[in-house]
């Protein structure tokens, strides 16, 4: 990543001046009035051979519907390669690198903002579907008849998405609410999370430390976020997770530090004051005390 100083967070109209500097596909936005979500064919990639989206965040949750082809691309540092008749999903703020895409893929891709959901209850979709939690598998094997059944749906998405007139937001929303029904059917073993109070707190404190983790290290900076004392910020974590806050925090740092190391410019002291606000030594003690090696070896490594 030539001259990257670090991981760009982008909003939706950034997104498709990112695309086009860093690959060969730049995205037909048909309608530029819609501003919480965006939806095209994957059959509009050119020069697929050559597809490479450098790593960055995104404001919007998007997916990938895979009818045909290959794709692979990350979530975190967790790389997935994903064929015909699957989903990848990605939450809001997690970071993301695109690597590759089949000449021969077929699909669609979708972002929105969860504004679009304005009539259901905060953090409903992390609540619901697990693929939209920040530690879940983003890779969904769908059935013949779900894949039909969604396929029918993005392209109603489509239509809705190409016609001049400015139609009703809900009839989107609705219209991916029956998706992510669809894909839900497909994870007959998944945990069933209860709607509490905790875990609400737990997935908005997820999406905090994600965006961020550059300005704030501490437990109480993330509590006064929340609204809340660090205490019970801690006792939800610990009841939702098995983890205390500050593993949590930790394993962003972590996963911060080995994404600059990977992929920026940054010297290992840069990156110790850019993150930690700390002196080189620390910041090499405190890395390979969460992973068990050097910043130096790690980068060895990459």
């Amino acid at each position: 990543m030539s001259n990257k100083e670090y991981i760009p967070t982008l909003v939706p109209s950034e997104i498709h001046g990112f695309h086009s500097h860093t690959t060969s596909w730049t995205p037909v936005i048909s309608n530029p009035s819609h501003q919480e979500y965006h939806i095209n064919r994957l059959e509009e990639i050119s020069n697929k051979s050559s597809f490479q989206v450098l790593p960055h965040r995104k404001t919007v949750h998007d997916f990938i519907f895979l009818k045909k082809g290959i794709s692979k691309r990350s979530k975190g540092l967790s790389k997935y390669e994903f064929g015909p008749s699957s989903m990848f999903f990605l939450p809001a703020y997690q970071i993301t690198q695109h690597e590759m895409m089949s000449s021969d893929a077929e699909g669609f891709y979708f972002h929105f903002d969860e504004k679009i959901f304005e009539f259901l209850p905060k953090n409903y979709l992390s609540e619901q579907f697990s693929f939209f939690q920040f530690q879940s598998n983003p890779v969904i094997q769908m059935s013949e008849s779900t894949l039909n059944n969604i396929e029918c749906i993005l392209n109603r998405l489509l239509e809705l998405y190409k016609g001049e007139n400015n139609e009703n937001k809900n009839l989107i929303a609705y219209n991916l609410l029956v998706i992510f029904e669809e894909i839900k059917k497909e994870i007959p073993f998944q945990t069933k999370k209860t709607k509490n109070s905790f875990f609400e707190i737990t997935e908005r404190y997820k999406h905090a430390l994600g965006q961020h983790i550059y300005k704030y290290q501490n437990i109480s900076d993330y509590a006064k976020i929340l609204n809340i004392t660090p205490n019970y910020l801690n006792k939800c974590v610990k009841t939702c997770t098995d983890k205390t806050a500050q593993d949590l925090l930790k394993e962003m740092l972590i996963l911060e530090a080995k994404t600059l190391l990977k992929y920026s410019d940054l010297h290992i002291s840069e990156i110790a004051i850019k993150l930690c606000d700390q002196n080189p030594s620390n910041f090499a003690r405190f890395f390979k005390k969460q992973t068990g090696q050097t910043p130096m070896e790690y980068l060895q490594m990459c």
